[in-house]
């Protein structure tokens, strides 16, 4: 099961990206910058947590408008 969720710097989720069960292997995603409800978020530092299984990883990115 691979999950991609999107934080904002408070720690509040923004958006689940992605929440499946998929096959091993490089997948690749574009976020649009909305939240859960469509709506644009503001520029600025986030956070997404991918998790596939026992495999856990935290990284920052800036979305830039």
């Amino acid at each position: 099961h691979v999950t991609l969720s999107v934080y904002d710097i408070l720690g509040r989720q923004i958006t689940t990206l992605v929440d499946q069960v998929d096959n091993p292997g490089y997948k690749s995603i574009q976020w649009n910058g909305t939240n859960n409800q469509g709506q644009l978020v503001s520029a600025g530092m986030y956070f997404y947590h991918l998790q596939a299984g026992r495999f856990s990883k935290v990284r920052k990115m800036v979305l830039l408008k």
